[in-house]
C-alpha cells in the first residue's frame, strides 16, 4: 500500500476516533455486530488486535475486554492451533440481532396510526412502565406513553386514545433529543464530512477497523433516540444527513470476508 493511501487510513480513523468514549467491550460489540453476528462467524485473536489497535487501543486493552465480554455472556474464545478465536454466543447474537435494524435502518418508516396510553399511579403505572419497554413506544411523561400501531391488549388499567393527526410541540422534541444527543450527531456528521472517497486497495483489516467506528459511534446515536419521524425532530437535528454519510461511506467500505482477516496484509 502506498505511502498516500496509509496517510488517508491514518487520517480517516483520526476523524473518526472519538477517544473519550472508547470504552473498549462496546467497541468489540460494535465489530461483532457489524462483522461477524451470525452464527459460526469468528474473529482470530489477531484480527481483532489488527483491526482495533489503530484506534489508538492496547493489546492489553483488548484482552481484558475480551475477558468482561465472555464474564457478561456475550462471547466465548477456544483455540485453533496455537491460534485464539473469539465469536458471539447465543446471547450475545440475540441481543445483537435485536438492535440491527434500528442501526441499519437507511429508510425508517413513518407512521400514521399513533395512539395514547394514559395511567394513574398504581397499578396502571407498572402496566405502562412495561408497555414503554417495546419499541414502538415513547414516553411523553411518567404518566403517559405515545406509540404507533395496533393497541396491545390486556391493557384494561390505561385510558387508550387513537388518532391519526399529530402536532408536535418544541418541548417534546428537545425531550426527545436532548442536546448531547445532538452535540454527539453533530461531531459524527462533521467528522464523515471531513473523509474523503476512499481507496480501492485498503486491505481487509484496515476496511474493518473503519467500518467499526463508524458502526460504533452511529450506534450510540441512533440507539439513545426513538425511531420516529422527522415531525419529531427539532430544527437543528443533523441524524439524517449524518445517516446518508454514515450508509455512504459503509457502501463504499464493504464488509470484508472474515476469511481474509486471518492473516497481515502485505504492505
Amino acid at each position: 500500500m502506498s505511502t498516500e493511501q496509509n496517510q488517508w487510513f491514518e487520517a480517516s480513523v483520526a476523524q473518526l476516533n472519538d477517544p473519550q468514549n472508547l470504552r473498549v467491550w462496546s467497541i468489540i460489540v460494535s465489530l461483532f455486530g457489524d462483522l461477524a453476528q451470525k452464527e459460526g462467524a469468528q474473529i482470530s485473536g489477531s484480527a481483532l488486535t489488527r483491526i482495533i489497535t489503530p484506534m489508538g487501543i492496547k493489546p492489553e486493552a483488548i484482552r481484558v475486554a475480551l475477558h468482561r465480554l465472555r464474564k457478561d455472556g456475550w462471547v466465548e474464545s477456544s483455540r485453533s492451533g496455537r491460534a485464539s478465536v473469539h465469536f458471539l454466543t447465543k446471547f450475545g447474537r440475540s441481543q445483537s440481532a435485536a438492535v440491527t435494524p434500528r442501526i441499519y435502518e437507511r429508510h425508517p418508516p413513518a407512521p400514521t396510526d399513533w395512539h395514547l396510553l394514559i395511567s394513574e399511579e398504581g397499578a396502571g403505572q407498572a402496566t405502562l412502565d412495561d408497555v414503554l419497554l417495546l419499541p414502538q413506544y415513547v414516553a411523553v411523561n411518567r404518566h403517559t406513553a405515545l406509540g404507533h400501531g395496533k393497541i396491545p391488549g390486556n391493557l384494561d388499567d390505561l385510558l387508550a386514545i387513537e388518532f391519526s393527526k399529530i402536532s408536535v410541540p418544541v418541548w417534546l422534541k428537545d425531550r426527545l433529543f436532548p442536546e448531547d444527543l445532538q452535540e454527539a450527531c453533530d461531531r459524527l456528521n462533521t467528522a464523515l464530512q471531513g473523509i474523503k472517497t476512499p481507496p480501492t486497495d485498503l486491505d481487509p483489516a484496515q476496511i474493518a477497523t473503519l467500518r467499526t467506528l463508524i458502526v460504533h459511534r452511529w450506534r450510540r446515536i441512533v440507539l439513545r433516540h426513538p425511531g420516529l419521524p422527522p415531525i419529531f425532530h427539532p430544527a437543528s437535528w443533523s441524524g439524517e444527513a449524518c445517516r446518508n454519510r454514515v450508509f455512504q461511506l459503509l457502501d463504499a467500505l464493504p464488509s470484508p470476508d472474515l476469511s481474509e482477516l486471518g492473516a497481515p496484509q502485505e504492505r
